[in-house]
């Protein structure tokens, strides 16, 4: 899979009408309180943007921000969180594959942050999220930065010479049938599947088909879910598309580019990043890309769908947490600093305020005079359903990993590879199967 943190914010240059500031990190200042923030490239650069603005209304208040590196701040925060906190950054930038995690194996390393006032914020991020940052005791552990649902991105050239109207595809099934023409009359195949996924590699789009469905690998409850109906639905969505002969091998991220460059992939299933990293990624294919939402796995069913987020936490044993989750509160909760965190650093914002601002109904040049972000946020505003990680996440993507790479490599049947890897993980996580 490409990785997804692309320079998104290309897309909002020239259409965002902000105050200018600065947009490197704020210099170590010896302010009355110093407060210190983990991210990565390129979304720090959005923080760090902001950071000196907040300092101005903030004259008591200092930020460091720093750019720990991806995945390396995963190593960072863990060895912390295990020695009870101890060297932990005041603010922490969390994937939504790691956080509940966090708050399951680290009791108290999480700040809860109903006591600074985050519960006012609950409705103001896209449908979804909030039941995702929120705790079995119903703590709130985080604030919802970044979010990213799926896009159907094609090349409409492609689909102009096979004769195909997209508007027509509403279900994956039509989609599949699409394919088979694209590639009888354009030699392209439909998407591409990093086949082998050695360790979890390229699972976003079975994931997508689930989440589609408001399934995953775990319900609410921590059930395990990798047996249930959507997820059959969605692992034999795949094995027709493969069987079919409209799935390319993209093993290596250097075969899908080589296979994009060559007009060899006609769709890409991927999220909100891609509208200015495909330009970034070919910028010779300008006018050739459109998006929309991507086909229902069933009939009249959800095209909604969020593939990851990020969160903003404060450390539990941070001795500044009112003043950490001030900087929180005020990059992630104001339209103009959150489209500003957006333009630095390429974060699509969770906040849903935000999309108010002309430039997510923006024409865009390289899509046609499309306007991609809308897309996107229409796709928010009909809603996503909550995705439920748990802490064995990562051990529940490496089983369903293998349960792909039997049902693409060997032909295996989906129901019984799901079956089978629902048990494993049933056994190794102690966790009950759903139904």
């Amino acid at each position: 899979m490409i990785n997804r943190r692309g320079a998104l914010a290309l897309a909002l240059t020239g259409t965002l009408a902000l105050a200018a500031c600065g947009g490197k990190a704020p210099e170590k200042g010896s302010g009355p309180v110093k407060i210190t923030v983990w991210s990565w490239k390129p979304a720090s650069d959005g923080l760090a943007a902001v950071a000196k603005d907040f300092e101005q209304t903030h004259p008591g208040i200092k930020v460091d921000v720093q750019a720990v590196g991806n995945p390396a701040i995963w190593d960072k925060i863990t060895i912390g969180m295990a020695a009870g906190g101890k060297g932990l950054a005041d603010v922490l930038h969390i994937g939504i594959d790691y956080l509940p995690g966090y708050m399951d194996k680290f009791p108290g390393g999480l700040a809860d942050l109903r006591k600074l006032g985050a519960d006012t914020y609950k409705d103001a991020f896209a449908k979804g999220l909030w039941p995702t940052v929120t705790g079995k005791d119903g703590g709130v552990y985080a604030m919802p930065w970044e979010v990213n649902p799926v896009g159907f991105f094609y090349r409409a050239d492609l689909f102009k010479k096979a004769g195909i109207d997209p508007e027509k595809i509403q279900t994956w099934d039509d989609a599949i049938e699409a394919g088979k023409t694209l590639k009888e009359k354009t030699g392209a195949f439909l998407i591409g599947l990093n086949k082998p996924a050695a360790g979890g590699v390229d699972m976003d789009f079975y994931q997508s088909l689930l989440q589609q469905q408001g399934a995953f690998y775990f319900n609410q409850q921590g059930e395990v879910t990798l047996a249930s109906a959507p997820a059959i639905q969605a692992m034999t969505l795949i094995k027709k598309m493969n069987d079919a002969g409209i799935v390319a091998d993209t093993s290596g991220e250097n075969t899908a580019k080589q296979l994009i460059s060559g007009g060899k992939l006609a769709v890409l299933p991927w999220a909100a990043w891609a509208v200015s990293y495909i330009p970034e990624m070919r910028p010779e294919q300008k006018g050739l890309w459109r998006v929309m939402q991507p086909p229902a796995v069933t009939p009249g069913g959800k095209r909604a769908a969020i593939v990851n987020s990020t969160h903003l936490s404060v450390s539990g044993s941070s001795p500044h947490q009112a003043e950490a989750f001030k900087f929180v509160e005020y990059a992630l909760t104001k339209p103009e600093v959150i489209n500003k965190v957006f333009k630095e650093g390429g974060v699509f914002p969770a906040l849903t305020a935000a999309y108010s601002d002309p430039a997510f109904t923006a024409p865009q040049p390289y899509f046609g005079d499309q306007p991609a972000l809308k897309t996107f946020v229409d796709a928010l505003t009909e809603g996503a359903d909550a995705t439920y990680y748990s802490g064995d996440y990562a051990r529940a993507l490496k089983i369903a990993s293998d349960a792909q790479t039997k049902v693409l490599l060997k032909g295996a049947d989906p129901a019984a590879a799901l079956t089978e890897a629902a048990t494993l993980l049933s056994q190794q996580t102690k966790r009950k199967l759903a139904g």
